[in-house]
């Protein structure tokens, strides 16, 4: 009897691209603060593939890590965009599209608000800062955050489309 694998060739192929995809879309617009479509991604393929997400995920983590040479400011991209995967994870799959369009939205304008936040803990780390200066960070950020917060609930509009997109051709 052949043992089924936790996941295919055609899927590591798939989730190669899909990380690929993430990472162009963010070099893409890269020229606008804060905007870009990785949160809109991470959440339809969470949608989509569940826990196998993870992989994409990865993938565009490795490739910014590539692409930056693996600087100081990427090491927060361990875990940051995971903390957006597991809130896209408690959504029941069976969930109506109107409900998944909401907390999607939600979820990916609260992920941009808290973005800086996020990331304060281990760049206070890295850089020596005090708890004061790490608050002093997190406040001089806030105003990218609310761009992040205002990307992200633009970009989720494109959640259920793409997703009814990707049930149609999967």
């Amino acid at each position: 009897m052949r043992q089924k694998r936790w996941i295919t060739t055609k899927e590591l192929a798939i989730f190669s691209m899909l990380g690929t995809i993430m990472f162009l879309s963010d070099l893409l617009m890269e020229a606008l603060p804060n905007i870009h479509g990785v949160a809109m991604f991470i959440a339809l393929f969470t949608l989509f593939y569940r826990v196998k997400a993870l992989i994409p995920i990865y993938v565009y983590v490795l490739l910014n890590g590539l692409f930056a040479g693996f600087a100081m400011w990427w090491i927060p991209y361990l875990y940051i965009w995971v903390i957006l995967w597991a809130l896209i994870m408690l959504i029941p799959k069976n969930s109506s599209n109107r409900t998944k369009f909401i907390l999607c939205t939600v979820f990916c304008a609260l992920h941009g608000l808290l973005f800086g936040t996020l990331y304060a803990p281990l760049q206070a780390l890295m850089f020596g800062l005090s708890f004061n200066g790490m608050l002093t960070w997190i406040s001089v950020g806030i105003p990218f955050d609310i761009i992040h917060m205002c990307g992200n609930f633009a970009m989720s509009f494109l959640i259920i489309p793409l997703y009814k997109m990707m049930k149609k051709i999967a």
